[in-house]
């Protein structure tokens, strides 16, 4: 079996762990690294590009091409709409999708106590409007490039005060250390998608859905199906500032997919919420969509 996957190392670090977890199950795996629009234009705001799929299209034309069997994404990073042919096969058990600050070592570790006018760094709309509505003073910078560069940036180069990256990320690369602070999902919101994997595949090929049915975890899928479908319903995509996520409570309340829409200047913050029915997970991210809707998030998200 052929992963697909992009380069950079939190990229390979995803595939190596899919690769394991098949190979534990005696299926032969060889990873191909694919090149994509996102990872060449390294250094150029995500807002500045067209269209949707920047980490991912080039991977989903091998599949569909039959160069590889399965595309291993960061969830966040695939559109809600796939191209005709191609399915998700498995949502493997999620990582802690919160954001983090790193800061540099004698900066304080959270957000509210940065110092006026602060160097800020981060491409993310929903970061960038998030960080501004919490936070008007600061100077919030651009920042491109794989996540060891953007540490770095902060940490030994002194470009930026802080910056707010993906624990998840940050995990997965032995990273750890560099964290000041995990921020409160519910105050800085993830990414829709953010801390899980997606494995994709031709629809048709069953045999690579058998293989990868054991790495299905259900809460998670369940989750990231709410959020998505959120999204959807929205109409956004990465270039837009738009925040999910799902608290997990005692088990007789089960899960609570909450919803973010931004203005992209952080001037307007529209947040809503919905129960998720274990049948039907879709139907909490339209629910929520719909009430975002009324409290005027489709005007946010005019072009």
């Amino acid at each position: 079996m052929k992963l697909g996957t992009r380069g950079s190392r939190l990229a390979l670090w995803q595939a190596e762990w899919v690769k394991q977890r098949l190979g534990a199950r005696g299926v032969a795996v060889e990873i191909v690294v694919i090149k994509t629009k996102g990872d060449a234009e390294a250094e150029r705001p995500l807002q500045q590009m067209e269209g949707k799929g920047f980490f991912t299209r080039e991977i989903e034309d091998a599949l569909l091409e039959g160069r590889v069997d399965v595309a291993v994404h960061s969830l966040k990073d695939l559109p809600t709409a796939l191209p005709a042919g191609l399915s998700l096969g498995a949502v493997p058990e999620r990582a802690d999708p919160a954001d983090v600050l790193v800061t540099r070592a004698d900066g304080p570790g959270s957000l509210l106590r940065l110092p006026e006018g602060a160097r800020l760094g981060t491409s993310s709309a929903r970061r960038v409007a998030q960080a501004k509505y919490l936070r008007p003073d600061l100077a919030v910078l651009p920042l491109r490039g794989n996540v060891p560069t953007r540490v770095e940036k902060v940490k030994t180069r002194g470009e930026l005060d802080a910056a707010l990256l993906a624990l998840a990320g940050l995990r997965r690369l032995g990273l750890e250390s560099a964290i000041a602070a995990r921020l409160d999902p519910l105050e800085v919101m993830p990414a829709p998608g953010q801390g899980a994997l997606g494995l994709e595949l031709r629809a048709e090929d069953r045999a690579a859905r058998d293989a990868l049915r054991p790495l299905e975890h259900t809460p998670s899928a369940r989750a990231v199906i709410a959020e998505r479908a959120m999204l959807a319903a929205l109409g956004g995509g990465c270039q837009a500032a738009i925040a999910a996520y799902v608290e997990t409570a005692a088990r007789e309340s089960g899960q609570r997919l909450y919803g973010r829409v931004l203005a992209l200047d952080g001037s307007v913050q529209l947040t809503a919420s919905a129960a998720i029915d274990p049948s039907r997970p879709a139907a909490a991210g339209e629910a929520v969509a719909r009430l975002l809707e009324a409290e005027g998030a489709l005007a946010l998200l005019a072009p």
